[in-house]
């Protein structure tokens, strides 16, 4: 009976595509597109349960301690901050917790399913896509009732399922900003509230460009072959979504249609005219690193990537970055029409509860995460940037107060994106955003028609 459910399970994401592989090694994981995050969780064709069984072998595997769980987390460069909370919750509470983590190029779904077919399955998982959560239909936990379930809005929430993910961080999409920059041109964030009021704006720091040390006012890369996830997935996520309550999927539904809302594209479509007509002339060629060290060092007063550049700033352009004085930074949001006031933010994977004997101890431990004993380890030392609207604790990332500010205050919009149809952006948005940055595509009619013709092409076949 096992092999046939797992056999089942491991044909449930046989289609899906392969396309986004060619993206830029510098791009973080969460940068990828739908089709590229349901990758990892993607089986080879002939994989069988007996492949899984194999799997799970050739893996040192960790065993569940008695009395106690077992986490399988994804992100192996919090390996040790995860186990200091396991090794605090066990002196509080006596329950032992074993955090076994994977990364290297492990393909963790596939090992999951070794697991389960050889009896040792973790209590709780990482799952970081639709079709992650799909291999475990019917085998989850469902923690709707949960404490923390209502002080966040970035958990998995499965239709059929109900809350069936724990949400340990926070990534965001919004229009990020050189807070040091704007004040020198005497321009406030929060004045920019709309398409007018962000033109003003463009028009006021571009008028200081030199007197700031400014290359453009902003850096909006449109590369077709590495950064179409940048602009057919994270800036055309803002279309679907800007300004709207999380679970409203009025334009996502519309475009699993083949349909764009042309009035809404049209006003969205008029703000990267803008974006064209003020970035680096470099952006229709540059690269994803060069992008994102340029706004390191100060050369952008913008920058459109998301949160997950702070990283980087701190890491790999620490030096440009203190050169240019380790400015402040900020995020407004992509407001093409007035009064859109949300940025976009998500979880990059959730925990998933596996429904054993040990679910009670489960959810135990993941309500001890996110209260401030928890929290304390995951925000300030992992760096995590707390999913929680009642944590009060900051990490140390040049994003991180921007995130918790608009989470504390609601004004979140959600990343449906995730649910685009498998290599939307490089096989059809990313061209176009490259053809209107270039001129090819004159104006913002036509850019929103070309949308609309390939929309409706792509979703036909």
């Amino acid at each position: 009976m096992k092999k046939r459910v797992l056999a089942l399970l491991m044909t449930g994401i046989m289609a899906a595509s392969l396309a986004a592989c060619g993206e830029t090694a510098a791009a973080p994981a969460a940068d990828a597109s739908a089709d590229a995050a349901a990758t990892e969780a993607a089986p080879a064709a002939d994989a069988s349960a007996d492949t899984a069984a194999d799997t799970a072998a050739d893996t040192a595997a960790a065993t569940t301690p008695e009395g106690g769980i077992r986490l399988v987390n994804g992100k192996i460069e919090v390996d040790s901050m995860l186990k200091e909370a396991a090794a605090k919750y066990e002196e509080e509470t006596g329950v032992p917790v074993v955090i076994e983590s994977m990364g290297g190029g492990v393909n963790i779904q596939d090992t999951l399913k070794g697991y389960y077919q050889a009896d040792n399955m973790p209590d709780i998982f990482v799952c970081g896509s639709d079709d992650d959560f799909g291999n475990w239909d019917g085998m989850l936990v469902d923690m709707s009732g949960e404490k923390w379930a209502s002080d966040t809005d970035a958990a998995y929430v499965s239709k059929d399922y109900g809350t069936i993910g724990f949400p340990y961080t926070t990534e965001a999409i919004g229009l990020a900003y050189n807070a040091d920059i704007l004040e020198k041109a005497g321009v406030d964030p929060k004045s920019i509230t709309g398409p007018e009021s962000m033109k003003k704006a463009f028009e006021t720091i571009d008028s200081k460009k030199d007197e700031l040390g400014l290359t453009a006012v902003i850096g909006w890369y449109t590369e077709p072959k590495d950064l179409y996830w940048s602009t057919g997935s994270h800036s055309f996520a803002n279309y679907l979504d800007a300004g709207l309550k999380r679970d409203d999927t009025t334009y996502s539904d519309q475009l699993a249609e083949g349909k764009i809302d042309e009035n809404r594209f049209k006003d969205y479509a008029e703000m990267i005219a803008l974006f064209n007509q003020y970035t680096d002339p470099n952006g229709v060629s540059g690269t994803y690193d060069n992008q994102v060290q340029g706004f390191a060092s100060g050369k952008y007063a913008f920058v459109t990537q998301g949160s997950w550049i702070g990283a980087s700033m701190t890491d790999q352009y620490k030096d440009d970055y203190a050169a240019a004085g380790n400015f402040k930074c900020g995020m407004i949001p992509y407001a093409f029409e007035e009064g859109i006031d949300t940025i976009l933010t998500n979880s990059p994977s959730w925990w998933a509860v596996f429904d054993n004997d040990n679910k009670d101890a489960s959810l135990a431990f993941l309500q001890w995460l996110s209260e401030d004993e928890g929290q304390e380890i995951l925000v300030m030392k992992a760096g995590f940037v707390s999913p929680f609207k009642s944590c009060t604790f900051v990490a140390e990332d040049p994003f991180a107060q921007t995130i918790s500010d608009y989470t504390a205050a609601g004004k979140t919009s959600a990343w449906h994106w995730l649910k685009n149809k498998a290599g939307l952006d490089q096989n059809a948005l990313g061209q176009l955003y490259t053809d209107y940055a270039l001129g090819v595509i004159p104006d913002a009619d036509g850019f929103t028609k070309a949308i609309s013709s390939k929309v409706s092409e792509y979703y036909a076949n």
